[in-house]
């Protein structure tokens, strides 16, 4: 079974001999009940998976207090995934597929990663930072250009950022220890900005640079989702040598900020002839929320209510 302390979090760490930053994601029951709660398709969930230890691994990399969103769109047979964390580590996501094209889809069946251009087609992936009481919001966006999502943030950050950066993911069925298959998912990021190179009188791509990537790429898409491996023990393993430091980890939850109150609040700003057609055959109007699947039902009695009687 998952361990306290081994599962859901958002580890940082330091490379001290280097000054390469790093973050490892770790996620267990958080991913498996988003995966399953929509019963997706195997490559779909596959995909998902991947899509939130994405988001884990760049959320972490920000100091914001509000909400990151990344979020993919495409003409493939997955048009849209969502995956987005507050600031205090709640976690939910959602995709979108049309399961009469993805059936028609040839995928790799070797493939360690999800097939990015296979599934999602061309498009772009685009991430959001809305700062709670902020008028302005932080967006990047990137095309979906590469095999893996490893390899269309390696492009944005190469384009966009100018900040050295390499990206492990990993998400997939494991047997736990209590004989039960469930979903993980696992990222590591490593960066180092330019400031940092030149602090070290080198560039970004030096020595130092090279080795620490090395490393990093030798863990296994395995030893990203291992159940029982901590996330010290897995940094420890690939780089003692470079005298790695964690830092205070941040806890992650499964936890959508869905509620009756917002909907409320949404049902309000339509007209009252809209809200007729929504009805359903029972004269309740029902709404579902994407991410979480939790059913909200307003009768007559409700409506009128927030009309204020109308």
């Amino acid at each position: 079974p998952p361990v306290r302390g081994r599962d859901d979090l958002i580890q940082p760490f330091m490379l001290e001999l280097t000054g390469v930053r790093g973050r490892l994601v770790r996620a267990g029951p958080m991913v498996d009940a988003i995966l399953r709660r929509h019963a997706y398709p195997e490559p779909v969930a596959h995909l998902l998976g991947e899509m939130l230890a994405l988001a884990g691994l760049l959320s972490a990399m920000l100091k914001y207090e509000g909400m990151f969103t990344l979020q993919t769109s495409g003409d493939g047979p997955v048009t849209m995934m969502v995956a987005d964390f507050t600031s205090e580590g709640a976690v939910r996501g959602y995709a979108s597929y049309d399961e009469e094209r993805l059936a028609q889809t040839e995928l790799d069946p070797k493939a360690q990663n999800a097939q990015v251009m296979r599934l999602l087609g061309q498009g772009r992936l685009a991430f959001t930072v809305d700062h709670t009481g902020a008028k302005d919001r932080y967006q990047g966006i990137v095309e979906l250009q590469g095999e893996t999502l490893s390899d269309c943030m390696h492009h944005y950050f190469r384009q966009s950022e100018q900040i050295a950066s390499s990206i492990q993911l990993s998400a997939g069925k494991v047997r736990e220890g209590d004989g039960a298959i469930r979903w993980r998912a696992g990222g590591l990021i490593l960066q180092r900005l330019p400031e940092e190179a030149e602090h070290k009188g080198g560039e970004p791509e030096d020595e130092d640079w090279r080795r620490a990537v090395i490393l990093m790429s030798s863990v296994s898409r395995g030893e990203l989702v291992q159940p029982n491996l901590t996330a010290h023990e897995l940094l420890y393993r690939l780089f003692h040598e470079e005298g790695v430091r964690v830092y205070e980890p941040r806890p992650l939850l499964d936890s959508c900020r869905c509620s009756r109150e917002r909907v409320a609040d949404v049902l309000k700003q339509m007209d009252p002839e809209e809200i007729s057609e929504l009805k359903a055959d029972d004269g309740t109007v029902q709404v579902t929320c994407q991410f979480c699947s939790t059913l909200y039902r307003f009768d007559d009695a409700d409506l009128a209510r927030l009309y204020g009687g109308g």
